[in-house]
């Protein structure tokens, strides 16, 4: 693995710990994320909306040019949504 790779993947986790941080100081961020995302998955541009509407309303704010750490956010809130909705 090369330098830039595993600084990379060091700015990824230390996002993505942050964000874990957040969640666990609040925990009503998940199921608002998980409401707005059911709300707007099925739109053209749903990832947009759905940072939007996360950042609008949460302490989680998602800038408009998505890091890896906010697509994998964002793409595993599709992911339960999508499972949730496959159980039904």
């Amino acid at each position: 693995m090369s330098s830039i790779d595993i600084r990379n993947r060091d700015r990824i986790i230390e996002e993505l710990r942050i964000f874990i941080r957040k969640i666990l100081v609040e925990p009503e961020i998940i199921p608002h994320s998980m409401a707005v995302a059911r709300e707007l998955i099925d739109h053209e541009d749903a990832d947009k909306l759905i940072a939007e509407r996360i950042s609008d309303t949460t302490n989680v704010k998602i800038p408009a040019e998505h890091s890896d750490a906010d697509k994998l956010f964002l793409e595993l809130l599709k992911e339960v949504v999508r499972d949730e909705q496959a159980l039904y």
